[in-house]
């Protein structure tokens, strides 16, 4: 992409050529009397060579104090899209200096990003409490912040505190005016607050303690939202955050799995363009197979993900194409994958791509049979050329179909969940895909992920 020639800087540089007498370098060439001399510009010529990312950081601030803008911008549109691994590297550094100098909205932006998606880059620094007030509302305020409401609000409070470390750390011993002192110090945040997305046990726990911060009628309106949900209300009600949540997946491993579904970089920064649809959790709708063969029926963009009891694995998989518990056939696809994500007992996920596309459904990577939770029916098969490679170490792999209950790869599932994946790439790969329809299968040899899953009749 050709950078773009900004006219009022191009036009001030243009000036120093015409300069003979404000230059800091000569250049000659030959011998006199024919040699020719060049008066130039030694930072022009600097200027030339490529330059280290800390060096046109420092550049960024540089211009911003001569009130080059259009450099500035510039600057930090490059950094972005040219050198965001470095910026990470230098997240704590980027992030404050953001905040501390005017004009770097784009780099606000970046760092902002990275927090939604991944709350505890600052949330849980030992930098978070000294934030100005501007860097922590332009966090709350996201819609996409990946943290429950409780959570945001604890953390409010604790920054609210410690800029009032006179406050006596009971909070039953609390005054009116200590009340007052920290309304005061919150009323940039207060507003950004989804008080009507508390879980009750938060409106209860977390709110009630510091309910003289509130507003009367706010904190009215949230006890009538509990008591009596269809009575209208005056208090203005936010929009809930768009967050995954998962009893299972941390946000770190939500992400991982969406750089794999779109084929992207592990660390996925960029914007988010999916929405994850819980349809069947096991603790909420039961772990009978049938319940998840029924529910997810001519649904496509599927995740699974399961934690096995006793071992504390989180299996898994995608699997982009629609399925039809009326046709029982094997479906051709090269987007299906299955997984083993990282936990405290495995270092790294373990990602495992199908190869034979032929098999990219049926291939009994991973088995779902009978109760999940109770049956112990369930397992991964040494798969061949099917996929990349198994998600189970080899001592937990299944060598033959449907094994006993007493085999050592069998496992029961301590719970699972399901969710549809709605994202425009993905969608618009499959919808270019050629999907081949063949070798018809007993049901119980045909499931909606990359292995089977058993239902009985």
């Amino acid at each position: 992409m050709t950078t773009k020639f900004f006219d009022r800087l191009s036009n001030d540089l243009t000036q120093l050529l015409k300069d003979t007498t404000d230059y800091n370098v000569t250049i000659e060439i030959g011998e006199a009397p024919n040699n020719q001399i060049f008066k130039v510009h030694s930072y022009i010529l600097q200027s030339r060579k490529k330059l280290e990312n800390s060096t046109i950081f420092d550049l960024v601030i540089a211009s911003n104090e001569l009130e080059l803008d259009e450099l500035v911008k510039h600057l930090q549109t490059y950094l972005v899209n040219n050198r965001a691994s470095w910026l990470r590297l230098k997240f704590a550094q980027i992030h404050r200096t953001s905040y501390q100098v005017k004009n770097f909205e784009t780099l606000q932006e970046f760092c902002n990003d990275i927090i939604a998606k991944h709350p505890s880059t600052i949330f849980e620094s030992e930098n978070f409490c000294s934030l100005s007030e501007d860097a922590l509302m332009s966090i709350i305020k996201r819609d996409d912040l990946q943290l429950v409401e409780g959570q945001i609000w604890e953390y409010m409070i604790q920054w609210g505190k410690a800029k009032n470390p006179f406050l006596p750390t009971n909070i039953e011993k609390w005054t009116i005016e200590n009340f007052s002192t920290l309304k005061t110090t919150l009323k940039g945040c207060l507003p950004h607050i989804r008080y009507f997305s508390f879980s009750h046990e938060d409106v209860l726990e977390k709110l009630f303690p510091y309910q003289q911060i509130l507003e009367p009628k706010l904190w009215l309106d949230i006890n009538t939202k509990i008591m009596a949900p269809n009575k209208p209300i005056s208090s203005r009600v936010l929009p809930t955050r768009t967050i995954f949540n998962s009893n299972i997946l941390t946000i770190e491993h939500f992400l991982e799995i969406l750089s794999w579904i779109d084929r992207q970089e592990p660390y996925y920064t960029g914007n988010i363009q999916c929405k994850f649809e819980l349809l069947v959790r096991g603790s909420r709708d039961g772990f009978d197979v049938k319940k998840i063969y029924n529910i997810c029926d001519k649904v496509s963009n599927m995740i699974i993900v399961l934690k096995v009891k006793g071992t504390g694995e989180i299996l898994g998989g995608y699997n982009p194409l629609p399925w039809n518990k009326e046709k029982n056939e094997k479906m051709h696809t090269k987007d299906s994958f299955a997984f083993s994500l990282k936990t405290s007992n495995l270092k790294n996920s373990i990602l495992s791509r199908v190869k034979n596309y032929d098999y990219g459904i049926a291939s009994h990577t991973l088995v779902l049979r009978d109760n999940l939770r109770t049956s112990k029916l369930s397992y991964c098969r040494i798969n061949g050329d099917c996929f990349d490679k198994p998600i189970r170490s080899a001592e937990f792999l299944g060598l033959v179909h449907c094994p006993p209950s007493s085999d050592k790869c069998t496992f029961n599932v301590e719970e699972y969940e399901t969710a549809n994946n709605i994202q425009n790439s993905v969608l618009s790969r499959i919808k270019n895909e050629k999907f081949a329809f063949k070798y018809p299968l007993p049901i119980e040899q045909f499931g909606p992920w990359f292995g089977n899953c058993e239902f009985p009749t």
